[in-house]
């Protein structure tokens, strides 16, 4: 009998029937709502911590989004001290300067306050100081043997959903390539989801983390490891970054569609925790490590090309998202096709360059971008099999 999922088929998840198994760990606490910050103190000293280590970066200090957690952790007489040295994409370097901190002041709790660059070092530092080595000991899951600290994350963009995964993404210092290591260990105590703290992103963070939790959601509802449970987190996310993304660039100071992005960028976060993501991700990566492309950019170039390229292996699932979100395909036009034109408008709006010669990629450089491609743990999970002769059609088309 065939698998109505597998098929690309409707899974008919009304009626409850679905052969696809899943073994859902809920691991983290989410607290949503505007000034759940004022919390974070009393969160914090539920989970025993006395001596905190709060992981960000200049500018979320300059935004006083640092200042804000030490008096909310200060109110419940806890010690607190500040690393800040994380820069946009956390390296191993990073990770050993924040862990011999750590280290030096006996912290027995983390607070990773920022996007995902910020929570994912201090989800590296939780590694080094609580089980030794180094982060590339830990590549892979389930490397570490012993109890690690408890963490509260505090993201203040709606995009990673990092605060959502047991993974860390860390960059090796020599390499440059990015690590995934994660255990469910690593998985954060608590979220702290508030709106309020979203307000400072610059239009351009507002943009790039929204297009990547577009993707999210997108990815992780097509994976070849979806799951029902996954993709209802997946779907929901989608309608909520969907229906909000464009608000938030018209009315910037709209705290009901920030919130709206930030609670579908969390849920998003638990989609990929459940059913990982796909090819868009495994493109994206090389062109950010080759050219500095930021990589909601590198996202927003690649991701209606990947939809395309799925288009044939999942339609039935893209009709789905489309219902979801309310949209409809034209005349003519397919389900891929419709959602493809509706991420490329999206893309559009958001005034994001569309092609990768925009960002100074040429065609004699995608031999090698496809090469690393296709060694990008991702792109096993995209639903039709994708390898090199694909990575190489996808960056010419997005040329």
């Amino acid at each position: 009998m065939s698998n109505p999922a597998i098929d690309g088929q409707p899974s008919n998840l009304a009626s409850g029937v679905t052969s696809r198994p899943f073994d859902y760990q809920p691991t983290t606490r989410v607290v949503f709502g505007a000034g759940s910050i004022e919390r974070l103190g009393e969160l914090a000293a539920e989970l025993g911590g006395r001596r905190v280590l709060v992981v960000s970066d200049p500018g979320l200090v300059a935004a006083g989004h640092v200042g804000h957690a030490l008096r909310a952790l200060a109110a419940l007489k806890l010690d607190a001290i500040v690393f800040d040295a994380v820069d946009e994409n956390p390296t191993t370097r990073h990770v050993m300067a924040c862990a011999e901190l750590a280290r030096k002041k006996r912290i027995d709790l983390l607070v990773g306050v920022g996007g995902g660059s910020a929570m994912d070092c201090a989800k590296g530092c939780n590694f080094l100081v609580t089980n030794g080595g180094r982060m590339q000991d830990y590549r892979g899951m389930g490397k570490a043997t012993r109890p690690m600290l408890p963490m509260i994350a505090v993201p203040t963009t709606a995009g990673t959903g990092s605060e959502a995964q047991s993974y860390a993404l860390i960059a090796d210092d020599q390499t440059h390539q990015k690590m995934a290591c994660g255990d469910k260990k690593a998985a954060c105590r608590v979220a702290i989801l508030d709106p309020e703290l979203t307000l400072s992103m610059p239009r351009h963070v507002t943009v790039a983390s929204g297009i990547d939790a577009i993707a999210h959601a997108l990815e992780s509802y097509v994976t070849t490891r979806r799951n029902p449970l996954a993709q209802v987190f997946a779907r929901e996310a989608w309608r909520l970054l969907e229906a909000n993304f464009e608000s938030v660039l018209e009315r910037p100071d709209d705290i009901a569609a920030r919130g709206a992005m930030l609670l579908g960028a969390h849920l998003a976060g638990i989609a990929i925790e459940n059913s990982m993501l796909g090819g868009t991700h495994a493109c994206a990566n090389p062109l950010t490590a080759h050219f500095g492309i930021p990589h909601g950019a590198a996202i927003a170039v690649m991701l209606p090309h990947v939809v395309r390229l799925n288009g044939g292996a999942v339609a039935a699932l893209y009709a789905e998202l489309l219902a979801a979100a309310g949209l409809t395909a034209n005349r003519g036009e397919d389900a891929a096709e419709a959602l493809a034109a509706r991420l490329d408008e999206l893309v559009s709006v958001a005034g994001l360059p569309r092609a990768l010669s925009e960002h100074g990629v040429s065609r004699s450089i995608i031999p090698v971008l496809a090469e690393e491609a296709a060694q990008q743990w991702t792109a096993l999970f995209n639903p039709r099999p994708i390898e090199y002769a694909d990575f190489v059609e996808l960056y010419e088309c997005a040329l």
